[in-house]
C-alpha cells in the first residue's frame, strides 16, 4: 500500500470534476423542494450505467433534492456564475479523464472549502493521470501499468456480479451508523492503492476485492466519502447501500 501525501495535491484537483460537470445542460432534475432539503449535484459521464435505477436511488431520499448533469466540454461558465453555491454535495459517478488546466484552481477552492464530496464506484478512476485526484480521494486506481516511486504497479482488476460480504469497519461513524455487516451483489475492484490518511468505513474478505472498500477523508474544510459499491441496480436497490449513500450525503453536507 502506497501512502499519499494529500496536502501537496490540494491546489490541483478540486476544480476538475465539478468544473467538468457543472457547466453542462441540466438533466433529470427533481421537482423543486424546500430550501431545507440537501442539494446534490450528481455528475455522470465516461462510463455506462443503469440510468433510471440510479436516479430512483436519489429520488428515494425524502430530505434530498438533486440535479443530474453529464460531462461536456465547457464547464467554466457555470462556476463563474456562482452555480456551485446552489449545491451542498458533489456526487461523482463519472469516469472522466480530460482536465481543463484553467478550471483547476476554482475547483480546488470549491471542494476543499466546505463543499461535501461523495465519490461512488468507478469514479475512483477519474483523471487517472492526475496525481491531485489520487491525493484528494485518498486512492489510486490503475487503468494501465504505471510506475510509482520506482515501483511498477499492475493494472487494477475488476469483476462483475460477485456476491460478497461487506463488513462495517467503524459502526459509530455517521456514514455507517445503524448498519451491520451485509451481503451485496456488485462489481469488485482489486489492485488499487489506498492512502494511510483515510478513515476506513467498509472492508471485505472477498479475494476478488481490495480489503478496504469505503472510507471517509477530510480535505481542508470539505468532507469526502468514497464507496466502492454501486455498479448497477443490484447495489442501488440494496437497502444497506441506500442507507450508506444517504448517510454519506448527510455527513459530507455537515447535516445533523
Amino acid at each position: 500500500m502506497i501512502a499519499m501525501k494529500t496536502s501537496r495535491f490540494f491546489p490541483a484537483f478540486v476544480g476538475l470534476v465539478i468544473l467538468s460537470a457543472l457547466a453542462l445542460a441540466a438533466r433529470d432534475a427533481q421537482p423543486a423542494r424546500p430550501d431545507s432539503k440537501l442539494r446534490v449535484l450528481l455528475v455522470t459521464g465516461g462510463h455506462g450505467f443503469e440510468r433510471e435505477p440510479l436516479l430512483d436511488l436519489f429520488k428515494s431520499f425524502d430530505d434530498v433534492t438533486f440535479q443530474h448533469v453529464e460531462h461536456a466540454t465547457n464547464a467554466h461558465a457555470f462556476l463563474q456564475n456562482g452555480a456551485p453555491k446552489d449545491y451542498d454535495v458533489l456526487m461523482l459517478y463519472d469516469m472522466w479523464q480530460n482536465i481543463d488546466e484553467a478550471a483547476k484552481p476554482d475547483f480546488v477552492m470549491l471542494v476543499t472549502g466546505g463543499k461535501g464530496v461523495v465519490v461512488l464506484h468507478h469514479a475512483i478512476a477519474d483523471y487517472n493521470e492526475w496525481d491531485a485526484y489520487a491525493g484528494l480521494l485518498g486512492a489510486r486506481y490503475y487503468l494501465r501499468t504505471k510506475t510509482i516511486n520506482g515501483v511498477e504497479k499492475a493494472r487494477s482488476q475488476w469483476k462483475h456480479d460477485v456476491t460478497f460480504t461487506v463488513k462495517i469497519a467503524d459502526p459509530p461513524h455517521p456514514v455507517t451508523r445503524g448498519l451491520k455487516d451485509f451481503d451485496i451483489r456488485d462489481e469488485t475492484y482489486k489492485g488499487f492503492d489506498v492512502a494511510n490518511d483515510v478513515k476506513p468505513l467498509l472492508t471485505t474478505d472477498e479475494p476478488l476485492s481490495n480489503s478496504v472498500i469505503g472510507w471517509a477523508k477530510e480535505n481542508g474544510k470539505s468532507r469526502w466519502v468514497y464507496l466502492q459499491l454501486g455498479h448497477d441496480h443490484f447495489a442501488y436497490e440494496n437497502p444497506n447501500y441506500r442507507k450508506l449513500v444517504h448517510q454519506a450525503i448527510r455527513w459530507t453536507a455537515h447535516a445533523k
